[in-house]
């Protein structure tokens, strides 16, 4: 058992954790907790590193985890509650946590199947909102992210948390605008972009597939230059005070309803036949 706070392996642990330097230069990230830990091993993600203490870990499915762990041949560290708790990101850790590797695909490598569905984000500068946009992914069958120019870091331990495990189901990729443009072109790809100022109702759209759907940053929006890359634009109506929505929760309105667009047409096709 490691009980030195000092230890070599649990400071590198600790750098992912906090740093997101050491995440770029490792190519790896932190995690923790009983659900994404096992999400991570049931999607076969790539685990280098499991860490456990069995003074914290007394659920019998954290501890089925880390043999599961074992058996995959990840290396495994098993350290005291304090030690522990030195590297946790929670108030109540439950005593086990991982060194995942990122996983990146290439835009140029990119082709979209027929019925699948994209979300790209532009300059999204909130952790806590890149994570809640992966999950919603998740949660309507979405195929990935891309993230273009000087977006958050999806592996933040923010990002992570708030993605609650579908960092390990969706695909990530990272562009420029200018190179994300190109693909487009190439790939004969539709790209929605949504707008405050757009005359089209999101609710009103007939989204295609497959389809990008584009979304600009918290404070700004999509800039004048990615809105023209847009083959259209949708804007969700507000009769309140407030003039805009969180990022996550625009996303989220207008994924939503491209899913139950397309569950409609499926029902629809299922009657006709």
């Amino acid at each position: 058992m490691i009980t030195s706070l000092s230890n070599p392996s649990i400071k590198h642990v600790r750098r992912l954790a906090r740093d997101k330097k050491s995440r770029q230069e490792n190519n790896q990230f932190f995690i923790e907790g009983l659900r994404i830990v096992g999400t991570a091993l049931q999607q076969g993600a790539p685990l280098d590193v499991l860490v456990f203490s069995p003074d914290l870990l007394v659920s019998s499915y954290g501890q089925e985890l880390v043999k599961e762990a074992i058996r995959r041949g990840c290396e495994v560290l098993e350290v005291s509650a304090e030690v522990f708790h030195s590297v946790s990101q929670k108030d109540g850790p439950q005593g086990i946590a991982a060194v995942a590797r990122q996983r990146w695909q290439q835009l140029d490598e990119l082709a979209l199947a027929s019925h699948d569905l994209w979300t790209a984000l532009y300059q999204v500068a909130d952790p806590g909102n890149l994570g809640a946009i992966l999950r919603t992914m998740d949660a309507i069958g979405g195929q990935g992210v891309i993230l273009m120019d000087h977006s958050t870091d999806p592996f933040d331990p923010a990002a992570v948390r708030a993605s609650m495990g579908a960092l390990f189901t969706q695909k990530l990729v990272r562009a420029s605008l200018d190179e994300f443009c190109v693909w487009k072109q190439d790939q004969a790809i539709l790209v929605i972009g949504t707008s405050d100022a757009a005359a089209i109702d999101y609710h009103g759209f007939s989204y295609p597939t497959p389809m990008v759907l584009l979304m600009g940053s918290e404070r700004q929006g999509l800039p004048p230059q990615a809105q023209e890359i847009c083959d259209a634009l949708v804007s969700i109506p507000m009769q309140g005070v407030c003039d805009s929505l969180n990022l996550a929760v625009a996303t989220g309105i207008v994924l939503y309803e491209i899913l139950n667009q397309r569950r409609e047409a499926a029902i629809a096709r299922e009657r006709a036949a």
